[in-house]
């Protein structure tokens, strides 16, 4: 499997991104030194809309009641000393890259955004082209929005989030966007997020992926807290494997701190990304009053894993090390 010519040669027009002397990321506002993002969360949203792949465009929501809404939430959690949020919202579920550049400057955080697209939720938010063309006809789509821009602006993607259902096994349109992440990541470098759940899928994912010479490193496990077998946590990180803890707006502290101080146990606190999976506006509620923050790590969960040893230097390693590391742009490859 291959990307086409034409993407590679618009990638390789590109191709001084991977002789960078220092690892980079990529923010909505363009290049920084992985040394600048500091305190990360790695999995957040600002404004999510749920009508459909069909229905959704940027005209539904007015940006600055959006801004009102969601600005005081980052200057919040600003004042913990987070410098970097990534907005996990992808395409045809309410990515907005207008918004977000207005969101960084008035909160003065970086602000990450992504390609792919979400297969999980049945499909309700692919588009029509995602059901008919071939895996590297995808990639091609994504490789472009890394190369010129997302939506006719200069903005340009961080990493690449997709997303799967958690049945028995893949569907074959889920595959394919896994194909097509990992075509994409292998053009550009990109991190690949994968919305997904239940350990079973993750190793699925993680296959195909390894298959294509695509390292298990460039791949994060999203949402990882749906396995019940902790285990599991450990296995994939010693593959490589990012794993994401990432559903802390919705309370479990517990639960996530008996899981953290097991993956330190174990010697691969080095391989895991916490972060809320918090916000966020909702266009056909915009009145709503249960936009959930981001400062639960800080004042719920950091303390009950002081209780259990946890010192300065892991929470560096967990917010500041790991998100540098797993989101650093170069290809990784088996």
């Amino acid at each position: 499997m291959q990307i086409s010519r034409r993407s590679f040669l618009l990638i390789s027009l590109g191709s001084w991104a991977f002789t960078m002397k220092k690892p980079q990321v990529m923010t909505i506002n363009g290049w920084i030194n992985v040394s600048e993002m500091g305190k990360t969360l790695i999995h957040e949203h600002f404004l999510v809309d749920f009508i459909g792949a069909d229905k959704t465009n940027t005209s539904r929501w007015d940006k600055e009641k959006v801004i009102a809404k969601v600005l005081p939430y980052l200057l919040e959690v600003k004042a913990f000393g987070i410098k970097t949020v990534f907005d996990c919202t992808p395409a045809f579920l309410g990515r907005d890259v207008e918004l977000l550049k207005l969101l960084a400057k008035r909160s003065g955080l970086h602000i990450m955004t992504n390609t792919g697209y979400y297969g999980a939720m049945y499909n309700k938010y692919l588009p029509q082209w995602a059901h008919t063309e071939t895996a590297e006809q995808l990639a091609d789509r994504w490789i472009i929005e890394f190369k010129n821009g997302i939506d006719d602006t200069k903005v340009k993607p961080g990493f690449i989030k997709i997303g799967v259902d958690s049945g028995k096994t893949l569907t074959d349109i889920h595959r394919k966007l896994v194909k097509a992440a990992g075509l994409t990541h292998l053009a550009t470098g990109l991190t690949i997020c994968s919305h997904t759940g239940p350990a079973h899928i993750a190793f699925e994912e993680i296959e195909i992926l390894k298959n294509m010479g695509v390292s298990s490193s460039a791949f994060v496990w999203v949402h990882a807290q749906s396995e019940n077998n902790k285990a599991e946590y450990t296995r994939a990180a010693r593959l490589g494997t990012w794993v994401s803890l990432d559903g802390i707006g919705w309370g479990g502290f517990p639960a996530y701190a008996d899981s953290i101080d097991l993956m330190k146990s174990n010697g691969v606190l080095g391989r895991l990304l916490i972060s809320h999976d918090s916000g966020w506006y909702k266009p056909d509620e915009p009145d709503s009053n249960d936009f959930k923050g981001y400062t639960n790590i800080f004042k719920e969960l950091m303390p009950l894993l002081r209780q259990k040893g946890f010192t300065d230097g892991d929470f560096e390693q967990i917010l500041v090390k790991n998100p540098a590391e797993a989101f650093a742009i170069r290809v990784r490859k088996t």
